[in-house]
């Protein structure tokens, strides 16, 4: 029973390690609107959440309204989410409140690939913007909240209920690479750094040993970006 015992501690352990996957050049790719498509990730931290820094990049043609990252509790769906309202506005919800960032509409009219990095914090409530390594003014909501670390955590679909009540109209369509969480705010400094494609310590989702999981018409592909900035 013991030698039984231990043969499944160590499968466990393999089977962790499997789904650990770096995809460091490589793209989840959302190639059609969906109720049901989406990439499930889970956290490192089984802690609640006092701050968070979430970063990713985004390459879309869309110019509806869509959702990329989304994390629900039992007793909240919109705990956190970063939405897209407009080609040229983001809004970040946290708990009951949400706070929207404009900026102006890019000259090219083509469509190109966007870094973006929101945090929050519970002491000041401050939200800060980062845009391709560039801040906006900061802004601030829910001052004192705390985020419970039991989550969902979803690229790609907005979620009306805990893991589901996806939306068509609100999924994402086009690609989405390097995406981290952190449990507190980056400085500017590792703002740049996250920009530049280096990774400050501790990331609780690590695109370069990600837990994830495809759900339904998603495909891993690699980076057409990545293979043209290294030639």
């Amino acid at each position: 029973m013991e030698i039984l015992h231990t043969f499944l501690l160590i499968l466990a352990g393999l089977l962790q390690s499997v789904a650990q996957e770096d995809l460091e050049r490589k793209v989840f790719i959302f190639p059609e609107s969906s109720n049901t498509s989406h990439v499930l990730l889970k956290s490192s931290s089984q802690r609640s959440l006092t701050s968070f820094t979430i970063c990713l990049r985004s390459y879309t043609d869309m110019t509806r309204a869509h959702t990329l990252f989304s994390y629900a509790t039992k007793t909240s769906d919109n705990e956190i989410v970063l939405f897209k309202s407009k080609p040229n506005e983001y809004s970040l919800y946290v708990g009951t409140s949400d706070v929207l960032f404009i900026f102006p509409e890019k000259l090219a009219s083509k469509p190109s690939w966007e870094h973006i990095c929101m945090s929050w914090e519970s002491g000041t409530g401050l939200v800060e913007f980062w845009l391709d390594g560039q801040p906006l003014p900061r802004n601030g909501m829910m001052k004192g909240h705390v985020i419970s670390a039991e989550a969902s955590i979803v690229l790609g679909q907005d979620q009306d209920s805990f893991g589901g009540g996806f939306d068509i109209n609100q999924s994402f369509v086009g690609e989405i690479t390097d995406v981290y969480v952190w449990d507190r705010v980056l400085s500017g400094d590792e703002i740049c750094l996250v920009w530049g494609n280096r990774v400050p310590s501790n990331p609780v989702i690590n695109w370069r040993a990600l837990n994830y999981d495809i759900r339904d018409y998603i495909v891993l592909k690699p980076s057409l970006y990545s293979s043209c900035r290294a030639g």
